[in-house]
């Protein structure tokens, strides 16, 4: 068996193929040690291997952990790039699965187009994943744990050891006299996981003794199992577009059986980003905004979520920043470039150019003020037409009753000119120019294409 260990691990990087430049998520510990050393000496790297340690800064030691993971990288010829975490947890939330979050946007972060980021998670991981997922009363896409491969950010995530277990890669460390760091807290059974590997695992092994290889094989029954689910899913979601990009359409949703609902909703929310809810949000889902009535204003959100209803479309959303209220700014009449940005990550204004180099190419001639919530206003959309309530504005241009307090008012002295990404304000005279009127651009909507944008 020894004589193999150091063969095992090749094989394993063998199997991916040859790949270019890639990345090791490095923590210090045997497992990812094992799998840096072998990665750099992989026959088919055709490109550099570079490694990422996070300091989640959870450990008073975590600084000498990165100093210690610099040492080894030195010694093995790898680049290696340290990425510290200012971990702010959640009240209610897990602090592990914050910094689960926090480590793979880090992850993600580094990665150019078609780079690999390689972890170190083994057979063993994998069985403890099934277990935690079917102790949480996980469908089958938890129960299919840990996928082999996965896209993060412009790469991908790729675990090439879920067929090896954790006393093999030790082997290999010990066997290439490898050195690593031991994380004291792998000690505490006050995480779950952790609770897991030292007392529960250890006793079913006992019994059991085949148990990873078994219960890995269980999740990737999972796996299949959750890719038909996912392939019926795009069917019948393709059937039940909404009315905007990346939405559903609630009646063509509604009319599918409930596990089929359900499906649909999992496979959107996963596309668009999301985590996915629980079951008791996943139920208020289908009762209170599916069911809704068409005029309702109905929202379950969870973290870093929430799902909203206009008329007939379903959305998903990062979570609306507070509302400016009845905030006001200012932009110079003679402000070069023309752009004004808006506060609470609400994009910016951009005044379009006239065509020549004078002052008045950027609206020189109006000292613009924006305003939001001052719903109070009327505004007369096309000339010689008829004024609008800015409710009636709303209501005609699609735009979401929740969104409304966003949107930003551009003012000139008193005067409403334009109401942003719906339309200019005509005048009594109708002697304002094109150029006056701003573009709302760079809003957190803009993928949804509720704006249009015209100013004109």
């Amino acid at each position: 068996m020894t004589g193999r260990v150091p063969e095992c691990l090749a094989e394993a990087l063998r199997r991916l193929g040859p790949f270019e430049d890639c990345w090791v998520a490095f923590s210090g510990g045997a497992d990812s040690t094992a799998l840096l050393h072998a990665a750099a000496r992989a026959d088919q790297a055709t490109g550099a291997v570079r490694a990422i340690h996070i300091d989640h800064g959870l450990h008073p030691d975590s600084p000498r952990w990165a100093d210690r993971c610099r040492h080894i990288c030195d010694a093995l010829g790898v680049t290696l790039v340290v990425r510290r975490l200012n971990l702010k947890p959640v009240p209610g939330e897990s602090l592990e699965a914050t910094a689960r979050e926090a480590r793979y946007r880090a992850l993600a972060a580094v990665l150019g187009p078609g780079d690999l980021m390689l972890t170190a998670h083994h057979q063993d991981d994998q069985a403890e994943t099934l277990l935690l997922a079917l102790l949480r009363g996980s469908g089958v896409h938890g129960l299919a744990a840990m996928p082999r491969e996965a896209e993060l950010g412009q790469g991908r995530l790729v675990r090439p050891l879920l067929d090896v277990s954790r006393a093999t890669l030790e082997q290999y460390a010990r066997h290439c006299g490898l050195s690593w760091i031991e994380d004291p807290s792998n000690a505490s059974v006050r995480m779950d996981r952790n609770y897991l590997r030292n007392s529960v695992v250890p006793l079913l092994r006992s019994r059991w003794p085949g148990l990873s290889v078994t219960l890995s094989r269980s999740a990737d029954h999972c796996a299949e199992t959750a890719q038909l689910v996912d392939g019926l899913a795009a069917e019948l979601m393709e059937g039940c577009t909404g009315a905007h990009p990346g939405t559903l359409g609630v009646r063509a949703l509604g009319a599918l059986g409930r596990s089929r609902r359900k499906a649909v909703l999992r496979l959107w929310l996963r596309r668009r980003g999301f985590a996915l809810p629980d079951r008791r949000h996943l139920e208020r889902i289908l009762e209170e905004v599916i069911r809704a009535r068409a005029d309702a204003d109905p929202l379950v959100a969870w973290t870093g979520c929430e799902v909203r209803r206009y008329r007939d479309d379903l959305f998903a959303l990062d979570p609306l920043p507070p509302s400016p209220g009845a905030l006001t700014i200012r932009r110079s009449p003679s402000g070069v470039p023309p752009v004004l940005e808006l506060p609470a990550g609400l994009g910016w204004l951009q005044w379009a150019e006239a065509g020549d180099s004078s002052g008045e190419a950027y609206g020189s001639g109006v000292s613009a003020t924006v305003r939001f919530g001052s719903i109070g206003q009327n505004c007369r959309p096309k000339p010689r037409s008829r004024r609008r309530t800015l409710k009636n504005l709303f209501q005609e241009a699609g735009i979401p009753r929740w969104l409304r307090p966003y949107v930003p008012l551009v003012f000139s002295g008193d005067t409403l000119i334009a109401v942003g990404g719906v339309c200019r304000c005509w005048g009594e005279s109708e002697d304002l120019t094109p150029h006056e009127v701003p573009r709302w651009l760079g809003h957190p909507w803009e993928d949804l294409a509720l704006f249009r944008n015209q100013t004109e």
